[in-house]
């Protein structure tokens, strides 16, 4: 039996607020979900899978837009173009990753460069 979440522990589970949560269910970004017998929407294992994914990609700097995109040629079993967007958006994120390392690099960088300048006046290091 799949389990049924209230956006409450949706919410905690995924680290979005209620209202990103329904936002995303109005642009079609989710599954529908069901009521329960109050009222209140019921999200299953499906939209919680969902939700992190499309953490992933905003995250990495995948605009709405394009994950609205993707969405849609992903339900309409576009697989191909789900494919283009995906391997497109990785090497953005290839490219992401070299700009972080290469800033790391100079921060290690200076790092050392202090550690050294402390050294040679005995400051000592951490």
């Amino acid at each position: 039996m799949e389990s049924i979440y209230s956006i409450a522990e949706i919410s905690q589970k995924t680290n979005l607020s209620y209202d990103t949560i329904r936002y995303y269910g109005k642009l079609g970004l989710l599954p529908p979900t069901k009521l329960n017998d109050h009222g209140r929407r019921e999200y299953g294992t499906i939209h919680l899978e969902r939700l992190t994914f499309i953490s992933h990609l905003k995250r990495t700097g995948m605009p709405l837009k394009e994950i609205e995109t993707y969405m849609s040629l992903a339900t309409t079993k576009q697989y191909v173009n789900c494919y283009r967007v995906l391997c497109a958006h990785k090497l953005n994120i290839e490219m992401q990753l070299k700009e972080i390392q290469a800033s790391l690099d100079v921060v290690n960088y200076k790092i050392d460069h202090f550690y050294q300048l402390m050294e040679q006046l005995n400051l000592g290091g951490e």
